[in-house]
Order: C-alpha cells, then structure tokens, then sequence
C-alpha cells in the first residue's frame, strides 16, 4: 500500500502502547501470507538478540538488534511504520514455514490485505 491502511496503523500502534504480544494478525505482503501475533518492537528486537546471541556464526549481530534504533524509527506521537511478527510463519500450501514460527519485520506500507487472526494449517 503506498498509502497504509489508517486502521493497521492504529493497531500496530496500540501494541506499542501495550507492550503487549497478544494480537493475531494475518497480512498479505507481495503475494506471501504471514500470520502470527504482532509483537512490540523493542520486545521483538530483544528476541531476536537473543536468539543470534547463542549462534556461533551470527552472534557478533545480536548487538545489531539489542542497540536502540536511530534514524528512521518514529518518535513518541509518530505512527508507527512496521509491524513485528513473533511465533509467526509464511504459508505455502498447507505449510508454514517454519513450523515453529518465525520473527518477521514488515514493512505497513507493503501490506496489500490483511484480517485479525492467526491462520492453522492443518495436514489431512
């Protein structure tokens, strides 16, 4: 979307608030679908540190993460600009990947559909 949906906006908004990771939520993104519970992002960025800290071969980025932002983040009062997926998987046929979910970072302005909601895929 060249011009983000005001609502998404708003939701987005109210988890930042909240610090809260309770909120569902499925999006379009250039054809993929991710569905899984939105996450603040300084919570989000936390998790991700953590995860690349234990990693051998990734662990020198954790610091990348676990810093502040800068430049591009919005300020108090700002809308925010991205959403931050937890437990969250891109789906393709009756897969998500991964199984276990994923952290994500998407962009509100590249969101082309979306519901309240984490999709399930089940194997039958």
């Amino acid at each position: 979307m060249s011009n983000p949906d005001e609502l998404l906006v708003a939701i987005s908004a109210a988890v930042e608030s909240e610090r809260s990771n309770q909120m569902s939520l499925t999006v379009i993104v250039g054809g993929a679908v991710i569905t899984g519970r939105l996450a603040p992002e300084a919570v989000w960025r936390e998790r991700v540190a953590e995860v690349l800290k234990d990693s051998d071969r990734l662990g020198p980025f954790s610091d990348v993460f676990a810093r502040a932002p800068r430049g591009n983040r919005p300020g108090r009062g700002e809308a925010p600009t991205h959403l931050h997926f937890h437990l969250a998987r891109i789906l393709q046929g009756s897969l998500g990947i991964p199984e276990t979910g994923g952290m994500y970072r998407v962009a509100i302005k590249d969101v082309s559909a979306w519901t309240v909601g984490d999709l399930i895929h089940f194997d039958r």
